[in-house]
């Protein structure tokens, strides 16, 4: 083992890890003040739950061996997981930072279901998806399963992360269908602020995602590392141009999420393309995402806060653009099209065919199978309350003492609110 791998490595998972409350940061300030903390507790939830179900059989589903699809459950409640070199570093650590990676990729889903899902059946949705989605799939791709075997380039996750969470975003929205306000009134962000934050925060920890995913301090995560910083900044840039040429306004959401969007684009390729391909790769993906996002918004799918445009065209831009880019004098591994290599292309399309396909469909079975035991859905009444007071007896924000209104099918002491709302029977209380 070595001291230095084992250093970055200790740094790199408390980046990834910082990522998720970073994401309650940006999607909070997304949306209304009355639903602000069960937004931030969607993704404060997944540090719970899916770091519970990484030790179960997550980890082991992802990293043990096994087939071409699945690892076995020979690493399960950790069994074998100790101190022992994993490469250069400890194998708790490598497991340790693979689990930062299924807590983020989870919690990523809950930016398309924010303001009208139940928060008890969505925890139960993440443990089971975290299990019977992401682990397999990281399996194909890290775990040495059939994509892997296949040759797709995924350096930090474009198809294992983000075309992953995209693909159960776009199904759980359609499942669990449109805001009652969707399309009927402006559904504003609170707090933009919060998400500047957010995405400052989700920059600062995607060097630890992706220089990280190199396992060591090496020339692989130098690189990645360079491509990371650099990405964003051509996406940013171009994105900054969309606006001033469409509105003649540069706004600051815009500019928060063409950070995330430029981040999503070079994960995949972070350390398999040169710098000055890694700058182009992100200005090229600001277009199509740009694009989704004003296409959607004129649609009836309420993906409330563009997860699909953001991390599913992003992700999947920039895993093709792998199969274009990669460059085996700055890689040592494979050539993409454009340096003579067509078959990559080829293959980087298969696996986010592949990788969509499954988690959709997987998804929807899940989601399925937890309404048939609890209702996903907020109830009309709970949703115009808000989903902090009506599934957290919280509020984000307080302005001194106000009303006080107890609700029947909440137990508990009554519930302290800061602003008029509806009562049971229809009046200000």
């Amino acid at each position: 083992m070595n001291p230095a791998d084992i250093a970055w490595m200790l740094a790199a998972t408390a980046l990834v890890l910082l990522m998720t409350p970073a994401l309650g940061f940006f999607y909070g300030g997304l949306v209304r003040s009355k639903n602000a903390l069960n937004t931030m507790m969607m993704s404060v939830s997944a540090l719970g739950v899916v770091g519970i179900s990484w030790a179960l059989a997550g980890y082991s589903i992802a990293f043990a061996p096994g087939n071409a699809f699945s690892g076995n459950l020979s690493r399960a409640f950790l069994s074998g997981v100790g101190l022992e070199a994993q490469g250069s570093i400890p194998h708790v650590l490598f497991f340790s930072y693979q689990g930062t990676f299924a807590i983020i990729t989870a919690a990523l889903i809950s930016g398309a279901i924010v303001e009208r899902m139940r928060f008890a059946p969505y925890v139960a949705f993440l443990f089971a998806w975290s299990i019977f989605v992401y682990a397999p799939v990281a399996h194909w791709v890290w775990g040495g399963g059939w994509l892997s075997r296949l040759g797709a380039l995924d350096f930090a996750g474009g198809t294992v992360v983000h075309v992953n969470a995209a693909a159960a975003a776009l199904v759980a929205a359609a499942v669990l269908k449109p805001r009652k306000d969707f399309a009927r009134q402006a559904i504003l962000p609170h707090n933009v602020p919060f998400t500047l934050l957010g995405a400052g925060l989700l920059w600062f920890g995607w060097f630890g995602f992706n220089a990280g995913s190199a396992l060591g301090a090496n020339n692989s995560a130098a690189l990645a590392f360079t491509n990371t910083m650099f990405a964003p900044v051509a996406t940013l840039s171009v994105w900054t141009m969309l606006d001033l040429v469409r509105s003649r306004r540069v706004t600051a959401v815009g500019g928060a999420t063409a950070i995330v969007v430029g981040l999503v684009a070079v994960t995949p390729a972070a350390g398999f393309v040169s710098p000055m391909s890694a700058i182009l790769l992100g200005a090229a993906a600001a277009l199509p995402s740009y694009y989704a996002l004003l296409w959607r918004a004129r649609t009836s799918l309420d993906d409330s806060l563009d997860v699909v445009a953001a991390h599913g065209v992003g992700g999947t831009v920039g895993a093709l653009l792998t199969g274009i880019l990669a460059q085996k004098s700055w890689n040592g591994v494979s050539d993409g099209l454009l340096f003579g290599n067509p078959r990559q292309l080829a293959i980087q399309a298969a696996a986010v065919g592949a990788v969509a396909l499954y988690s959709a469909g997987t998804t929807w079975g899940i989601l399925k199978l937890v309404a048939a035991v609890v209702p996903l859905r907020a109830s009309a009444r709970e949703e115009g309350l808000g989903l902090d007071v009506t599934q957290h007896g919280e509020e984000a924000y307080t302005q001194g003492e106000g009303a006080i209104l107890v609700l029947p099918d909440t137990p508990g002491p009554p519930v302290p609110m800061s602003e008029p709302v509806l009562a049971p029977g229809g009046g200000a209380s």
